[in-house]
């Protein structure tokens, strides 16, 4: 059974992320087969704007951790010598799997709904144009430890101030705040998500792919121009540091002996949002 759905109706590639029953968390199978689709949709001719969703309760709860975090990862003995290219070979070859769709030369929305954490913030924030229920919650609670987000676009979509404000505490954002921040383009209601998205892909979809290509590859060289590529290089290395801290021992350790569930509670627990909840403030 494919982990990443591919379907072409006219000039809309879709693409539907097909692990509900574990969220849709991350697996190097699941990101080997979105580089596919999207290097298939990017080569179709008749293909204009791809369509990135989730199957189930929710659009991705990030990496699957319960494999990596509950066992032992390789390269993760604390007993042992630690090789930080190690860990930065594994996860900027994800990076690059997020960055496709940002490198892909069409448009990629990126329809929302549940929810979209950790790891799964880099596939929304790597998408052109981010649509977003608004009662669904985005953000990054691995930054409050076992963390960095790699792809580090945070900055890049809600400038310095706001990105520090989610970062320095892994709060997360509704719908509704996301769309107030600027992150999402659109928030409707979760029984308007379908037809709000579909609405733009149409109309996005009558424009020549030749102009889609220009404008999209002129806004993402001002990215690129910032230093984009550097920061993810750094943001990248930093999160395999975050592995390797004390906090980070512990908290895998604590997830080895009782469950990730139980080390995200206890994680969350000072924060009173079992990270759960959305920003307050």
């Amino acid at each position: 059974m494919s982990e990443v759905d591919y379907e072409v109706t006219g000039p809309i590639a879709r693409l539907t992320l097909n692990r509900p029953e574990r969220g849709n968390a991350l697996t190097p199978s699941l990101l080997a087969e979105l580089a596919a689709a999207v290097e298939r949709a990017d080569l179709d001719a008749g293909v204009h704007v791809l369509l990135l969703s989730g199957r189930g309760k929710g659009f991705c709860g990030g990496y699957d951790l319960v494999w990596s975090a509950e066992g032992r990862l390789p390269n993760h003995d604390p007993s042992e010598p630690w090789d930080p290219m190690l860990d930065y070979s594994a996860m900027s070859r994800n990076v690059r799997v997020f960055m496709s769709l940002f490198h892909c030369s069409k448009p990629v929305l990126c329809k929302v709904h549940g929810f979209c954490v950790a790891g799964g913030t880099d596939l929304a924030l790597c998408s052109d144009l981010l649509l977003i229920a608004d009662d669904a919650k985005i953000g990054y609670p691995p930054a409050r430890v076992w963390g960095s987000p790699t792809t580090s676009m945070w900055a890049y979509r809600l400038g310095a101030q706001r990105a520090k404000r989610l970062l320095f505490t892994g709060d997360s954002l509704s719908g509704a705040e996301a769309l107030e921040w600027g992150l999402a383009i659109e928030a409707p209601a979760p029984q308007r998500l379908d037809e709000r998205t579909e609405a733009l892909a149409q109309r996005i979809a009558q424009v020549p792919v030749n102009q889609l290509q220009m404008m999209k590859l002129l806004v993402n060289q001002s990215l690129s121009n910032q230093g984009l590529h550097t920061t993810q290089i750094l943001g990248t290395v930093f999160d395999g540091i975050t592995r390797h801290t004390r906090e980070g021992y512990a908290f895998q350790a604590l997830a080895e002996q009782r469950g990730f569930r139980e080390a995200v509670r206890a994680r969350d627990e000072p924060f009173g949002d079992s990270g759960a909840s959305t920003f307050k403030g």
